[in-house]
């Protein structure tokens, strides 16, 4: 197997594809369908507009920045309305009857209606606005109003003062709930940077496939040449016919290495396929070619600078920091939910009250029965009578809670600084990941733009000894054998230097990964997308 089958078959298999014809099956195709040129760069375009693993990811940022919007619904208004009507008719256990003669007890029947709308304030408190009406009537004999109209309306303030101050459940499910968002678009940004140095790497091995099966063809072609050449030596009489088992047996095994070379490129456009389009995408039926050249310019490596960029742009480190910024805050609500509870309430009420003469009062000798000035009037008379400070009613207080022991929420506050810990842990052992890939990477582009060099002289000087090998065998001073041994030192060397160049080129998509710069590079721009299928 040649240098380059290894890799280009490891890449395939990670990426779980089984060929779906024999290279051989190509060859002996009647016609062959034009291919389809593609550059890397239109690629990975492809890949980001139809790679399921970053659709989910911009669902779960949708649903993330939903979960925000959710939390920050603790503080819309709420309101509340009820209404009632009520007929009783209750015995009575007294000496003093308030009933009409001839009744066993009196009737009341009341209607009645309350609203309310509360509002929960940054600070942890709350503010209740009310208002309730009702319509009382009655038979008894000691009610001066039948019917009553009541009305009340009035503001409560609810402030705490320890528990809830500075951090309460409200503002734990926003922090929380935002912590989440950062989180998702850091693990959008990471799932974008993953399958676009996916998609370079699987593309820049197609590539070097490609280029193997040209140095593979060329070797073939020197057996055949070779193969001729012994063949004409043998017609001539100046070599043994055993003489032509060796480049026949040498041309064979070169044309299998071919072969496999040609299944291996089969598999790295079908995993490029699989990274670049849908499932219904016609394009699986078609034949693809390679736009790009590998060819590369070396770059200088300062690997500091790099571990520096990557410590402040690397998604994963964002991901693992949201998490911390997350534990952070039920940390803090968990230890507030120890301290006790210590509530200022302030509270202001209006009342109004109306009605009509009770035809059925009963007058006692000494107690007034004529209605006071501004009570008879009706429901919308009670109403205004709320804007007079005739009838008001203003309190304030302390409230204090505590549950003896609060083994629960100490509990819980434990566990909540245990997350966080672990969160820290995590996140500088990320930390350290992070450094040592982008020290590997620098090593691996500085080292593979050596290779380069290396191996391109190397290439050089086998194209030099093969041809003064070439030379001595014409002059009769060679063997097959040396001439052999010189060609396949070339397609080593060829193959060498085409392996080299496409690791270069894989270094410099994982450097720039590892730095987390790769879209700025490559001019990508993350955003979320509007839910709908991804097909």
């Amino acid at each position: 197997m040649s240098r380059l089958a290894g890799p280009v078959l490891l890449c395939a298999l990670a990426a779980g594809f089984v060929p779906a014809r024999h290279a051989a099956a190509a060859e002996t195709a009647p016609t062959a369908a034009p291919a389809r040129a593609i550059g890397v760069a239109e690629a990975v375009a492809m890949a980001l507009e139809k790679n399921e693993n970053i659709y989910v990811q911009r669902e779960q940022l949708l649903s993330a920045g939903e979960a925000v919007n959710g939390a920050k619904g603790a503080y819309d208004p709420f309101l509340e309305a009820a209404a009632g009507w009520r007929e009783a008719t209750q015995p009575l256990n007294s000496a003093f009857s308030i009933t009409p003669d001839g009744e066993p007890a009196p009737t009341t029947t009341d209607a009645n209606f309350a609203a309310s709308i509360s509002q929960l304030l940054p600070t942890g408190g709350a503010v209740t606005l009310h208002v309730s009406t009702d319509r009382a009537w009655s038979d008894n004999t000691v009610d001066l109003l039948a019917p009553a109209y009541g009305a009340q309306t009035g503001v409560e303030f609810r402030q705490p003062l320890l528990r809830d101050l500075m951090i309460d459940p409200a503002r734990v499910a926003l922090r929380v709930t935002a912590a989440d968002h950062s989180r998702a678009e850091a693990s959008l940004r990471r799932e974008v940077i993953e399958t676009t140095a996916s998609v370079e790497t699987v593309y820049w091995l197609w590539v070097a496939a490609g280029r193997a099966i040209s140095a593979l063809e060329e070797s073939v072609r020197l057996a055949e040449q070779q193969l001729e050449q012994t063949g004409l030596r043998i017609d001539a009489g100046t070599a043994p016919k055993a003489e032509i088992s060796q480049p026949r047996a040498e041309l064979e095994r070169r044309r299998g290495d071919l072969l496999e070379m040609r299944q291996n490129s089969l598999r790295a456009e079908h995993a490029l396929k699989r990274l670049i389009l849908s499932e219904t995408d016609p394009l699986w039926n078609e034949p693809l070619a390679p736009a790009d050249d590998p060819q590369v310019t070396i770059v200088p490596v300062d690997a500091d600078a790099a571990v520096a960029q990557a410590l402040q742009q690397r998604p994963e480190l964002a991901e693992a920091s949201a998490v911390i910024d997350g534990r952070r805050a039920e940390t803090e609500g968990a230890k507030n939910a120890v301290r006790p509870a210590l509530d200022a309430v302030l509270s202001y009420d209006r009342f109004g009250l109306t009605g009509r003469a009770n035809p059925n009062t009963v007058t006692f000798p000494g107690v007034p029965d004529e209605l006071p000035d501004g009570v008879e009037g009706d429901w919308r008379s009670s109403l205004e009578n709320l804007l007079e400070p005739d009838f008001d009613d203003f309190r304030g207080g302390l409230v204090f809670r505590i549950p003896i022991g609060n083994r629960s929420a100490r509990a819980a506050a434990a566990i909540a600084e245990s997350n966080e810990r672990q969160a820290d842990a995590s996140l500088a052992f990320i930390s350290k990941t992070v450094r040592v890939e982008v020290l590997d990477a620098a090593a691996a582009l500085q080292t593979a733009g050596q290779r380069i060099e290396a191996f391109a002289a190397a290439r050089e000087a086998a194209e030099v000894q093969l041809s003064a090998e070439q030379d001595r065998y014409g002059a009769g001073l060679s063997t097959n054998f040396l001439v052999l041994t010189r060609q396949n030192d070339l397609s080593r060397a060829r193959l060498d230097e085409i392996g080299a160049l496409t690791d270069y080129r894989r270094a410099l998509t994982e450097l720039a990964r590892a730095t987390g710069t790769l879209l700025e590079q490559r001019g990508i721009a993350v955003a979320a997308a509007p839910a709908g299928d991804p097909q």
